[in-house]
């Protein structure tokens, strides 16, 4: 039988999408006020991976990463994964989101990403919360699996997630 180990933190983020930088901006200052300093932040790149988004957010629309200096616990994506659809809700004009926010988390061996929707390869966290393992870390590179979304297979997300992944390790080393 083997040992239950001690649940290991892991290193939040958030995927930011809205047709305007000030949107963006706007949610960063929001997620900051409920989960602390922001520490590694990607550039704004054209969201241009799939037309989606779209019909609920507008066209030329924005896509932004940043990740958050305290870590949390594996357990907590869920609840984290509903007050982020709070603040879209809260923020939304005339049924239509001004800011898309999705939550997840690095460790050392991959990306996880919440959900509200069930698939196969989701797993059922809590409060109709699901969970993907996203992206793979191996050999010394992120690496993506058959569902991985395209804007994380993108050059500036992988720049993102391994900055984010490293600042990750020094944090998780001085444990």
């Amino acid at each position: 039988m083997g040992k239950i180990q001690k649940v290991l933190p892991v290193k939040l983020f958030a995927g930011l999408i809205s047709n305007s930088e000030e949107n963006i901006f706007a949610a960063e200052k929001t997620l900051a006020s409920k989960y602390g300093q922001i520490d590694i932040e990607s550039a704004v790149i054209p969201f241009d991976f799939t037309d989606y988004y779209n019909s609920k957010m507008g066209m030329g629309l924005l896509r932004k990463w940043v990740s958050f200096k305290k870590l949390i616990l594996p357990s907590d994506l869920s609840c984290i994964k509903l007050k982020t659809n709070k603040i879209e809700d809260k923020t939304a004009q005339e049924s239509k989101r001004k800011v898309n926010i999705d939550p997840g988390y690095i460790n050392l061996s991959k990306v996880v990403l919440a959900s509200t929707k069930d698939f196969s390869h989701r797993i059922y966290l809590d409060n109709n919360i699901y969970a993907e393992i996203t992206l793979i870390y191996k050999q010394k590179e992120f690496v993506s699996l058959p569902w991985t979304y395209p804007d994380y297979k993108s050059k500036e997300a992988m720049k993102f997630l391994t900055e984010t992944r490293q600042a990750f390790f020094k944090q998780f080393e001085g444990l």
